[in-house]
């Protein structure tokens, strides 16, 4: 995300040790800063719970409601319901982690940006392929995909060329009983 917004930034310095409770409701502003989003829209209410101990923080969130997408096969808007949670260690240190879900924080930081965690939260919540159920989908667009659809002529030209390069490898020739094959029988 380019920038945070000072909503989602938690000053964690001021907090004391044990466990807290965020609540943000995200909607459309939330995605208007990201160029390639796949989320238009969004009732969404994210719960954080932000647990401070003395060399970590372990954030809990947990995300439900509905979010405004394109639909993969005719790309019109549609709603789906989403629900996910998401588990974050920010631990302080100096050195670099490779696990997604551990952030190493400098000993000197005294705030974190909940922004990308949040959204990589409902971005991964979102199904892999989101399609409309059957009917729903724009007429006009299912009129285009199947103008332009590949024929199953077509398909069966592709299956007669992959044969002809099987040809063109000799294979035709292979056989198991050719004595100077037999050789490699021995090598065992």
């Amino acid at each position: 995300m380019k920038t945070s917004k000072s909503e989602f930034v938690i000053p964690f310095v001021g907090l004391k040790t044990g466990k807290h409770e965020f609540n943000y409701k995200i909607n459309n502003t939330f995605f208007e800063e990201l160029e390639y989003s796949p989320v238009t829209d969004s009732e969404l209410d994210v719960h954080l719970e932000l647990e401070k101990k003395e060399t970590m923080l372990i954030a809990n969130f947990t995300v439900e409601g509905k979010v405004t997408t394109n639909c993969d096969r005719c790309d019109a808007p549609m709603e789906l319901f989403i629900r996910g949670d998401l588990r974050i260690i920010y631990k302080f240190g100096h050195e670099e982690s490779d696990d997604e879900n551990l952030i190493v924080l400098h000993p000197d930081s005294y705030e974190i940006d909940v922004t990308d965690p949040i959204y990589q939260m409902i971005i991964l919540s979102l199904p892999p392929r989101k399609v409309h159920e059957p009917g729903e989908c724009d007429e006009e667009m299912w009129k285009l995909i199947r103008k332009y659809s590949v024929n199953s002529d077509e398909e069966e030209d592709d299956d007669d060329w992959e044969d002809d390069e099987e040809d063109d490898l000799g294979f035709e020739d292979f056989d198991p009983k050719d004595p100077k094959w037999s050789i490699l029988n021995n090598k065992n």
